[in-house]
């Protein structure tokens, strides 16, 4: 049995969670762009407006059992009688609903023209594939050379409509980032159209919202939106290479990842070309790794390299077995991608 102060604590809980929530990373009460700011002020007047019929049902229910009743009649028999017609009330509630259902289902419809497409062009298109349990993030530039690929973490210019193809590789996963934009299902074999836009500068953690698999809950993505030339300068050094390892230990550690690393991974400039992992030309320029299971600081990487499967169990990640000087060199260099 609970005790009376567990249970107290238990529906205290449930009445600030919300609360919680609403200021949270993921929360989608407050929202920051022109993609989900129509389906937010939907969601807080359908929410209201449902609010205000409850209320005023219980009023109503409320009048009706304090209402005076009339004197109980002498004897044992009762004559039924009507002192008059409810159907005034059944026309008046049954017109109020009408008017309130149909004012919904047209502000809904409105909505959804609103945020089927951007309201202007779209000056960047990324394609972003969903593996379990990472997302794969290509920029598709113009020329073609300008095309790169990173990972789980994507780059916006605030103020400016992104166009995203989101391509399932292998079961079906859901894009999701609360503050930008609704849910959009990723399915092998379909690519799927999204957009999403920023209208101020930050960091919108999303995450994908259809179970997936073994690591579902530990596959999340992250939006820095940020201004346009910062963004440009972003992009510019995302397009250079890896830069070639200057010590002893580097070129140890750049060895060991060609030979144990190359066939997953790619890091440009070192003659890694593996696509079956993330791309990892400049991996610490992200803040996170493993899909945002963990900070991107020396510690994690030394520890996912040489045993990931003890931190994210499922991954296709394999042990890889390197002595301790060996794990040394090899994260050295890693942190070196940047």
């Amino acid at each position: 049995m609970r005790s009376a102060a567990a249970q107290r604590f238990a529906v205290l809980s449930a009445l600030v969670t919300p609360c919680v929530c609403s200021a949270g990373p993921m929360s989608y009460f407050h929202t920051s762009g022109s993609a989900v700011d129509p389906i937010t002020a939907l969601g807080w007047g359908l929410g209201i407006a449902c609010l205000a019929i409850v209320a005023l049902i219980g009023v109503l229910l409320l009048a009706a059992l304090f209402r005076a009743r009339a004197p109980k009649p002498e004897g044992l028999v009762r004559t039924v009688s009507r002192s008059g017609s409810g159907l005034p009330w059944i026309y008046i509630g049954t017109g109020v609903s009408t008017v309130v259902l149909c004012g919904m289902v047209i502000w809904t419809l409105l909505t959804l023209k609103l945020v089927a497409a951007p309201h202007a062009a779209t000056g960047l298109t990324i394609e972003i594939r969903a593996h379990q349990w990472w997302w794969e993030i290509r920029y598709v530039g113009e020329p073609p050379a300008r095309t790169f690929v990173t990972a789980n973490e994507l780059h916006i210019p605030v103020g400016t409509p992104v166009s995203l193809r989101l391509i399932g590789d292998d079961v079906i996963h859901s894009f999701w980032i609360p503050a930008l934009a609704g849910k959009t299902d990723v399915i092998p074999g379909q690519t799927n159209n999204a957009w999403i836009e920023a209208d101020k500068p930050g960091v919108y953690r999303g995450q994908c919202s259809e179970y997936c698999g073994l690591q579902h809950a530990h596959m999340s993505a992250f939006v820095i939106a940020e201004p346009k030339r910062q963004f440009e300068a972003w992009w510019q050094q995302q397009l250079a290479p890896s830069q070639p390892p200057r010590s002893a230990q580097l070129v140890i550690g750049a060895e060991l990842f060609r030979s144990r690393c190359a066939a997953c991974h790619t890091v440009r400039g070192i003659g890694a070309g593996g696509i079956l992992g993330p791309d990892l030309t400049h991996l610490m320029s992200r803040n996170t790794i493993a899909a945002g299971t963990f900070r991107n600081s020396p510690e994690s990487l030394s520890r996912w390299i040489a045993n990931a499967q003890a931190l994210k169990p499922g991954s296709r990640m394999p042990q890889m077995d390197l002595t301790a000087p060996q794990l040394d060199a090899v994260t050295a260099f890693v942190q070196t991608l940047r």
